[in-house]
């Protein structure tokens, strides 16, 4: 392989893809990204075996071929180049590099010895904005939580339908859902479940979050693509392969309230710096109360720690229904009215939804159904 590209352009693509390749004891070859010369183009590919990831730029190809660099020193190298172009050029399996008064070799090993990323065969597809679909997974990918016994709990589940997508995650303590409407032109007739692994669906948010074009979504049964184009073609320019976890999602529509007997209504702004307060004070497992008094239109907060000391504040709100005194893990509270800010400004206010002592809390965005979370309680001894 010869060929020319920016030094700018090069380290792009590597730091694209430079953080899927897996640090492998057992399998050193996954600790390579894949050079291909193609005819007009430099494709850089990096596999951990359960994510692939591949990257195209224009490039000035001489002679086409493949070779296999570590991702460590060549990353490493190419960040210290200038930004003036930089020759590629394969001696044997080694990689000659060449930028200004700079030139290195860099040891590589046979390509043939890469792993295939799988392709995900032409089919149904899905065209949405790159922002608004990873500004929604943003609100849900954290929530999901390892787990060797329920391993569909792992990852973020998916349903598209023909005009919606609708994305959820758990940990078993607390749950969140997202939906995002889809316009006339991005419906499709076929509707299709999946989980897709946490993991990748980090690498997507970081990968496409702030893309401008669209992002193309290609489904297979056991494995989804994520596309985005070049904007000068419409040549791929990132293509994110990720293997599904295989099981049936739970059902989890089952365990949220259809109805509630205490709505409180609070600016989120002040809400969060509630908790954030009252998290300073809190005990070994992270307790905070509130106590909804719907006859003074307020709700109080509470935490104590023995080596710490005790705080106790309230919030004035709008609340309808029973009074209630409930306690919640303050991370658990938290994150979900950090994830309901990612969908609005935080000028905006917040509803929380309560059953009884015992039973989930909803947090909802005043007048917007796109996003729900719910939380358990900690159950009083």
């Amino acid at each position: 392989m010869k060929l020319t590209i920016l030094k700018d352009k090069l380290k792009e693509g590597i730091n694209i893809i430079e953080k899927i390749s897996a640090k492998s004891i057992s399998l050193p070859i996954l600790n390579n990204v894949l050079f291909s010369a193609e005819k007009n183009f430099l494709n850089l590919a990096a596999t951990d075996l359960e994510i692939g990831i591949k990257w195209w730029a224009l490039a000035k190809t001489e002679e086409e071929g493949k070779t296999a660099i570590p991702s460590k020193i060549l990353s490493a190298f190419v960040n210290f180049l200038p930004n003036k172009l930089v020759a590629l050029e394969s001696k044997g399996v080694d990689l000659e590099i060449k930028c200004d008064n700079q030139q290195t070799v860099i040891k590589g090993v046979n390509p043939e010895d890469f792993p295939i990323i799988p392709d995900v065969p032409g089919g149904e597809k899905i065209e949405v904005s790159a922002k608004s679909f990873c500004r929604g997974l943003s609100s849900v990918v954290d929530i999901a939580s390892f787990s060797s016994t329920k391993p569909e709990i792992s990852g973020v589940y998916f349903l598209f339908q023909k005009n919606l997508i609708t994305m959820a995650a758990t940990d078993s303590f607390r749950l969140g859902e997202k939906k995002i409407y889809l316009d006339s032109s991005s419906t499709f007739d076929k509707e299709y479940s999946l989980i897709l692994p946490q993991k990748a669906a980090r690498e997507i948010i970081n990968i496409f979050g702030e893309k401008e074009e669209p992002l193309i979504i290609y489904f297979s049964p056991n494995q989804i693509l994520f596309e985005t184009s070049l904007p000068e073609t419409r040549h791929p320019d990132i293509q994110l392969t990720s293997r599904l976890i295989e099981g049936d999602y739970p059902d989890y529509q089952e365990i949220i309230p259809k109805k509630c007997e205490t709505k409180v209504i609070l600016p989120l702004e002040e809400f969060i710096n509630q908790i954030k307060l009252a998290s300073l004070f809190s005990g070994k497992i992270n307790e905070i109360k509130l106590k909804i008094d719907a006859s003074k239109e307020q709700i109080n907060f509470s935490s104590q720690n023995t080596e710490v000391g005790e705080y106790q504040s309230f919030l004035k709100g709008k609340i309808e229904g029973k009074p209630c005194e409930i306690s919640f893990n303050h991370r658990f509270l938290l994150e979900g009215l950090l994830n309901i800010g990612l969908q609005q400004q935080k000028k905006a206010e917040v509803i929380l939804e309560l059953s009884g002592p015992e039973k989930p809390a909803v947090l909802r965005l005043k007048e917007e159904e796109n996003y729900l979370y719910l939380v358990m309680p900690i159950k009083s001894s």
